[in-house]
Protein backbone atom coordinates (compact mmCIF):
# COMPACT_ATOMS: atom_id res chain seq x y z
CA UNK A 1 0.00 0.00 0.00
CA UNK A 2 1.47 3.58 -0.47
CA UNK A 3 1.23 5.79 1.99
CA UNK A 4 -1.48 8.29 2.93
CA UNK A 5 0.44 11.46 1.69
CA UNK A 6 0.62 9.31 -1.59
CA UNK A 7 -3.02 9.35 -2.23
CA UNK A 8 -3.21 13.51 -1.33
CA UNK A 9 -1.51 14.54 -4.65
CA UNK A 10 -4.72 15.25 -6.81
CA UNK A 11 -8.71 14.76 -7.01
CA UNK A 12 -10.68 11.94 -8.66
CA UNK A 13 -14.28 11.84 -9.47
CA UNK A 14 -16.50 9.99 -8.14
CA UNK A 15 -20.87 9.16 -8.72
CA UNK A 16 -23.67 7.96 -7.14
CA UNK A 17 -26.10 6.82 -9.57
CA UNK A 18 -29.40 5.83 -8.77
CA UNK A 19 -30.25 2.62 -10.49
CA UNK A 20 -33.92 1.52 -10.42
CA UNK A 21 -33.56 -2.47 -11.43
CA UNK A 22 -35.29 -4.94 -9.86
CA UNK A 23 -35.16 -2.66 -6.12
CA UNK A 24 -34.04 0.73 -6.22
CA UNK A 25 -30.33 1.18 -5.06
CA UNK A 26 -27.75 3.34 -5.58
CA UNK A 27 -24.11 2.57 -6.71
CA UNK A 28 -21.28 4.48 -5.24
CA UNK A 29 -18.41 5.12 -7.97
CA UNK A 30 -14.88 6.43 -6.81
CA UNK A 31 -12.51 6.55 -9.72
CA UNK A 32 -9.52 4.29 -8.26
CA UNK A 33 -6.59 2.05 -9.58
CA UNK A 34 -7.77 3.34 -13.83
CA UNK A 35 -11.24 1.99 -13.06
CA UNK A 36 -14.80 2.52 -10.98
CA UNK A 37 -14.50 0.57 -7.61
CA UNK A 38 -18.28 0.16 -7.65
CA UNK A 39 -20.75 -0.47 -4.57
CA UNK A 40 -24.48 -0.96 -4.35
CA UNK A 41 -26.17 0.08 -1.66
CA UNK A 42 -29.52 -0.79 -0.85
CA UNK A 43 -30.98 2.97 0.89
CA UNK A 44 -29.99 6.58 0.26
CA UNK A 45 -26.80 7.25 0.84
CA UNK A 46 -26.13 8.95 4.30
CA UNK A 47 -25.67 12.66 4.24
CA UNK A 48 -25.14 13.54 7.67
CA UNK A 49 -22.82 11.71 10.04
CA UNK A 50 -24.04 8.72 12.25
CA UNK A 51 -26.05 7.11 9.34
CA UNK A 52 -24.77 4.05 8.58
CA UNK A 53 -25.56 2.12 5.41
CA UNK A 54 -24.73 -1.50 4.00
CA UNK A 55 -22.64 -0.99 0.92
CA UNK A 56 -22.23 -4.09 -1.58
CA UNK A 57 -19.03 -4.43 -3.22
CA UNK A 58 -19.94 -5.04 -7.17
CA UNK A 59 -17.20 -5.47 -10.39
CA UNK A 60 -14.98 -2.61 -11.44
CA UNK A 61 -16.89 -0.46 -14.34
CA UNK A 62 -14.70 1.32 -16.86
CA UNK A 63 -13.98 5.10 -16.42
CA UNK A 64 -16.45 5.88 -19.40
CA UNK A 65 -19.29 4.92 -17.10
CA UNK A 66 -18.92 7.31 -14.33
CA UNK A 67 -21.79 9.83 -15.72
CA UNK A 68 -23.69 6.87 -17.32
CA UNK A 69 -27.28 7.80 -17.16
CA UNK A 70 -30.31 5.92 -19.51
CA UNK A 71 -32.33 2.57 -19.20
CA UNK A 72 -30.79 -1.05 -19.60
CA UNK A 73 -32.76 -3.49 -21.93
CA UNK A 74 -34.10 -6.50 -19.69
CA UNK A 75 -32.04 -8.66 -21.90
CA UNK A 76 -28.86 -7.34 -20.04
CA UNK A 77 -27.59 -7.25 -16.40
CA UNK A 78 -28.76 -4.26 -14.13
CA UNK A 79 -31.83 -3.83 -16.23
CA UNK A 80 -33.44 -0.62 -15.45
CA UNK A 81 -33.16 2.66 -15.42
CA UNK A 82 -29.92 4.46 -13.93
CA UNK A 83 -29.55 8.62 -13.15
CA UNK A 84 -26.50 10.63 -12.03
CA UNK A 85 -27.60 11.07 -8.22
CA UNK A 86 -24.73 13.10 -7.52
CA UNK A 87 -21.32 13.86 -8.65
CA UNK A 88 -18.18 15.29 -7.85
CA UNK A 89 -14.36 14.89 -7.30
CA UNK A 90 -12.94 13.30 -3.36
CA UNK A 91 -9.69 13.24 -2.23
CA UNK A 92 -8.47 9.63 -0.65
CA UNK A 93 -7.06 10.76 2.70
CA UNK A 94 -6.23 6.48 3.23
CA UNK A 95 -6.30 3.38 1.69
CA UNK A 96 -5.64 0.20 3.50
CA UNK A 97 -6.97 -3.33 3.89
CA UNK A 98 -10.81 -3.04 4.26
CA UNK A 99 -10.78 0.73 5.12
CA UNK A 100 -11.05 3.40 2.52
CA UNK A 101 -10.95 7.15 4.08
CA UNK A 102 -12.19 10.39 1.52
CA UNK A 103 -13.64 13.69 1.78
CA UNK A 104 -16.19 13.93 -1.04
CA UNK A 105 -17.22 17.14 -2.98
CA UNK A 106 -20.12 16.57 -4.56
CA UNK A 107 -23.49 18.51 -5.05
CA UNK A 108 -25.23 16.35 -2.52
CA UNK A 109 -23.01 14.51 -0.27
CA UNK A 110 -19.60 16.78 0.71
CA UNK A 111 -17.81 15.43 4.09
CA UNK A 112 -15.31 13.06 5.35
CA UNK A 113 -16.51 9.83 4.23
CA UNK A 114 -15.62 6.08 5.13
CA UNK A 115 -16.01 2.43 3.84
CA UNK A 116 -15.43 -0.27 5.98
CA UNK A 117 -15.07 -3.68 4.82
CA UNK A 118 -17.02 -6.46 7.24
CA UNK A 119 -16.93 -9.68 5.29
CA UNK A 120 -16.76 -10.86 1.87
CA UNK A 121 -18.36 -8.55 -0.54
CA UNK A 122 -20.35 -6.22 2.66
CA UNK A 123 -18.99 -2.94 3.76
CA UNK A 124 -20.48 -0.03 5.76
CA UNK A 125 -20.51 3.56 4.44
CA UNK A 126 -20.69 6.12 5.95
CA UNK A 127 -20.15 10.25 6.88
CA UNK A 128 -17.49 10.47 9.76
CA UNK A 129 -18.19 14.00 10.56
Amino acid sequence: MKSANAYKTSPRRFSIQEHRATHLHYDLRLELDGVLKSWAIPKEPPTGAGVKRLAVQTEDHPLDYIYFGGTIPESQYGAGTVSVWDKGQFDLESREEGKIVFYLRGQRLTGRYALIHTRGNQWIFFKTK
